[in-house]
């Protein structure tokens, strides 16, 4: 079913959605350019010359050249955003607000001191209201989740591969674990592969510690993570499909963090290279989900579970048929830290993989504490699983999951490798929906 968007039929109004935000992001970008007074001064000596430098629709330079601000507040424009634009012209909020009603600044100003507009008349008709909601059907066609990938993200895979060590005895084992993976990836290439990672203190350093964040941008750069970019592709992003879930997850009361530009490390990349091989551009689009792994409080195991729940129903709502895979990685035990660094715990390793297919639920509620003695400080990192496990139909009993690929091994460098691969099964052909 499509998401409920009954703000957009409210007269007069146009609310700043994920949506809007894709729409204008260059526009607002822009706006932001105009507080240094640098800037300031180069944009009012040539306003064109100045527009064109910023990638922007022609409709959109047409609306700041005009000072349309209802023309730019279509084109995507945030109020807050453009105020900015209007501070450099000299335009007072009230000489802003008057001109997309069609009064003057003191016609405005009056009735301001009236006691402003009333809202009557200026709520939304009933019938028109009644006419959006009165066919929720689900959708014709959805997009579906056909599998889970997980693995391990290890940097040194990375390496490997971009400086050919691959068929080198100490590696060839590794790699030799996700020969079936690439050939079962080639048979079941995804539309977009929705993938949950940790950056590794390259796009988000102690400035900025977002604990859930969505890539909600077009492209992606690969990051100088002190050694220099890996030579494989930046990925492309799926924006429409990435505020479609954004709207869904944070309506179902997610807290998410909303990216349009950050470079990504190899958490995200290795797990491309490992199924994709090397490319000169990845075959799929890619949304980034990052995950915070490094600073305590990091989400718990539940927490995670639950988003892959919402997840799932999020993909199952967007009304396009698209297939979709969801990668969960990092992992498995190790401890890059302290006097217990280069701990591994098969064990546990196996014993995670064996619930992961057979008892998700339980093994979501695992606290913190069992992660980071058992598995290492960096363990942690496991968590991220279960946001994948959970968007798997067989949860809700809608569904079954096939095991195709299974597979375990120490060490790469300093950790335990895991992968596996679960084929999604869905017995219904209509969404998920929130119970």
């Amino acid at each position: 079913m499509s998401l409920d968007k009954s703000y957009k039929l409210v007269p007069g109004t146009t609310v700043f959605d994920a949506e809007q935000s894709a729409k204008g992001y260059h526009l607002n970008q822009f706006c932001m350019s105009l507080m240094t007074a640098e800037n300031r001064h180069s944009y009012l000596a040539d306003e064109r010359a100045y527009l064109d430098a910023w990638p922007l629709r022609e409709e959109q330079r047409r609306a700041l050249l005009d000072r349309d601000l209802n023309a730019a507040i279509r084109e995507g424009g945030n109020i807050y955003f453009l105020a900015k634009w209007g501070a450099t012209l000299g335009l007072s909020f009230q000489q802003m607000a008057g001109s997309m009603t069609g009064m003057t600044e003191q016609d405005y100003r009056d009735m301001m001191v009236a006691g402003g507009r009333s809202v009557a008349g200026n709520r939304i008709d009933h019938a028109v209201l009644e006419a959006a909601h009165a066919d929720r059907t689900p959708p014709a066609e959805h997009a579906v989740i056909t599998g889970a990938v997980f693995t391990s993200h290890v940097p040194a895979i990375g390496a490997a591969m971009d400086h050919h060590k691959t068929d080198e005895p100490y590696w060839r084992p590794v790699f030799g674990g996700y020969e079936y993976s690439r050939r079962w990836e080639r048979e079941n290439l995804p539309d977009v592969v929705f993938l949950v990672y940790n950056d590794h203190a390259t796009a988000f350093d102690q400035a900025v510690i977002p604990t859930f964040v969505l890539g909600t941008g077009p492209v992606y750069p690969t990051a100088d993570e002190g050694y220099g970019p890996r030579p494989v592709p930046g990925i492309e992003g799926h924006p429409d499909l990435a505020a479609h879930i954004a709207h869904s997850l944070i309506r179902d009361d997610f807290d998410l963090t909303l990216v349009n530009e950050m470079s990504v490390d190899h958490g995200l990349t290795v797990p491309l290279s490992l199924m994709f091989g090397d490319v000169e551009a990845w075959p799929c689009k890619v949304i980034p989900f990052h995950v915070n792994v490094v600073q305590y409080p990091v989400p718990s195991g539940a927490r995670c579970f639950r988003l892959g729940q919402a997840l799932r129903r999020a993909i199952e709502s967007y009304d396009r048929p698209l297939n979709v895979q969801v990668w969960g990685t990092g992992g498995m035990s190790h401890q890059l830290q302290g006097p217990r660094a280069g701990l591994i715990n098969r064990a546990w390793d196996n014993a995670f993989l064996d619930r992961l297919v057979e008892d998700p639920t339980g093994l979501a509620r695992v606290p913190h504490l069992e992660y980071v003695e058992e598995a290492g400080s960096e363990g942690i990192e496991l968590v991220m699983w279960l946001i994948a496990r959970g968007a798997m139909s067989d949860i809700d009993g809608s569904g079954e999951i096939e095991v195709k690929h299974r597979f375990y091994h120490v060490p790469a460098s300093n950790t335990a490798v895991g992968h596996l691969i679960l084929e999604n099964h869905p017995r219904a052909a209509v969404p998920a929906v929130k119970e």
